[in-house]
């Protein structure tokens, strides 16, 4: 099992450059977890898409369905203490830090392209690409 932040998921669900390495990481490992938050900033990545008029919402309704069908039973409401234990220890939002406390606390990585987690918590965070095997 793996944690993955909101952007690792939306590479998997939104075609786009990074797919590729979203699709080698889940044939690397299916069991893909994550904070609770990933819907509300998943909403607000396909937002974006559809107000630029880049995917239809018929899309981006079979894109949010296909991803809570995937993460279905591995959604994660955290504890604020260790929520903001990881706020207090680096520089990232307390949103990251959500995804970062996961990975601590399921004892996992936590896959993603954030260079800031990336940075402040190499002992949990491991970027996508390493993950997948991309050179």
């Amino acid at each position: 099992m793996i944690v993955v932040d909101v952007n690792v998921l939306a590479y998997l669900w939104i075609p786009g450059e990074w797919t590729d390495l979203a699709v080698q990481a889940l044939a690397r490992d299916a069991q893909w977890a994550t904070s609770i938050l990933w819907r509300s900033e998943f909403r607000n990545i396909l937002a974006g898409y559809l107000r630029r008029g880049s995917i239809a919402p018929a899309i981006a309704q079979r894109c949010l369905a296909g991803a809570e069908a995937q993460l279905s039973g591995r959604e994660y409401v955290l504890p604020s203490p260790l929520v903001m234990r990881k706020v207090a220890e680096s520089t990232c939002s307390a949103y990251d830090c959500e995804y970062v406390a996961l990975a601590e606390d399921l004892k996992t990585k936590l896959v993603t392209t954030d260079k800031q987690i990336l940075r402040d918590f190499p002992e949990w965070a491991v970027s996508l690409r390493e993950f997948a095997g991309a050179r």
